[in-house]
């Protein structure tokens, strides 16, 4: 087997991992945007927190990897090259700043209020329509580099 055999899987494998969780965290907060009680929203942001190590990972991964393969590979000519760093100078940072610390915040409301119905500074917290909106943009770019590569 090739190192750039292997480089390809690790690429996919790390591809693989960015949408899973991507689409896990898309459907946290969706789920959290139906809670009612402030336990379930304990559970879903706990589960939601644990995805960060294999969003983190899965961004180191596929960036690494993707550098090597455009060098070695000699596919820096091709069109989804230049599409593919603009999108992650994009969804990374947007990912940093605007959907963590919201996250975060949502975690420590959950953790700080008493079981039962969810407090009004909870409520506002979910249905930030920023936090859902940059979840769905990072996967509707993730989508797009991945249609560009098939052109």
């Amino acid at each position: 087997m090739s190192t750039n055999t292997i480089v390809l899987f690790l690429h996919v494998s790390g591809a693989i991992g960015y949408f899973l969780g991507i689409g896990a965290r898309w459907f946290s907060c969706t789920a959290l945007r139906r809670a009612q009680r402030v336990e379930q929203v304990g559970v879903l942001a706990a589960l939601d927190g644990r995805l960060g190590p294999l969003t983190g990972i899965s961004v180191l991964l596929v960036v690494s990897t993707g550098l090597y393969l455009a060098f070695v590979s000699s596919l820096l000519q091709a069109g989804w090259i230049d599409a593919t760093p603009i999108s992650l100078v994009l969804m990374i940072p947007l990912a940093a700043m605007l959907i963590e610390p919201r996250r975060r915040t949502i975690d420590r409301l959950a953790r700080e209020a008493p079981d039962g119905p969810l407090p009004q500074s909870l409520e506002l917290r979910i249905s930030d329509p920023i936090l859902l909106g940059t979840l769905q943009t990072v996967a509707a770019l993730l989508l797009g580099i991945v249609f560009l590569r098939q052109k």
